[in-house]
């Protein structure tokens, strides 16, 4: 664990939405621990340092309560939808050695041959792996490949100790070229006799009624 993860949780016996108001301005995030069958322990987290935490994916946390050390996985956080500002957290307890399930984001990587794109079907992909070695993301590298070319599930390197839980079929990126976006000359030409069809119709239409 490195020191940035560890944090110091107050623990909180009041409760409800005018009190959670309070913290938050008192630049304090109300949270949840729970799991392991037992009780939930609700807690005060500084703010700011969580918030700088919670920007790489399944952050875990190395809690200090009241002299007790508890290790605990990020598992959800609620935000205002409109200013975004962190208005709690759940976190589940886990211990050292303890495997837990996790969705963690793919990076595409490199560059395909020329002409051609990347369509990125997959986020993000499944895993089992060890609750302190969880990876902040997986790279996929397309360096190179041609039109045509797929990368499944079961195709990503995962890092040691990790176990895919996602379909192995799953698409997660497919090399294309871009449809192309001009008429061809049949179609060009199509829309031009449909033109001068319309116009004969219409000097017809306008003969009849002379």
């Amino acid at each position: 664990m490195s020191e940035d993860t560890k944090v110091h949780a107050e623990l909180r016996a009041s409760f409800g939405k005018g009190f959670a108001r309070r913290l938050r301005a008192a630049g304090k995030i109300p949270a949840v621990i729970y799991g392991h069958g037992t009780e939930p322990v609700h807690v005060a987290l500084p703010g700011h340092q969580v918030s700088l935490i919670l920007r790489r994916a399944n952050a875990l946390l190395e809690l200090d309560i009241e002299g007790t050390s508890q290790l605990a996985l990020v598992k959800d956080v609620q935000k205002d939808p409109v200013h975004q500002i962190i208005e709690h957290i759940d976190l589940l307890v886990v211990k050292k050695g303890e495997k837990v399930t996790i969705d963690v984001p793919v990076i595409v990587t490199g560059e395909p041959a020329p002409g051609t794109i990347i369509n990125q079907d997959a986020n993000t992909l499944s895993i089992e792996a060890e609750a302190t070695h969880i990876p902040q993301n997986i790279e996929v590298s397309v360096e190179g490949l041609e039109e045509g070319a797929q990368i499944t599930a079961a195709d990503v390197t995962l890092p040691k100790g990790s176990t895919l839980l996602t379909d192995a079929e799953v698409l997660v990126v497919a090399i294309a070229i871009p449809a192309e976006q001009d008429l061809g000359e049949d179609d060009a030409a199509e829309g031009t006799e449909g033109t001068e069809g319309a116009a004969g119709d219409a000097a017809a239409e306008e003969a009849a009624a002379e």
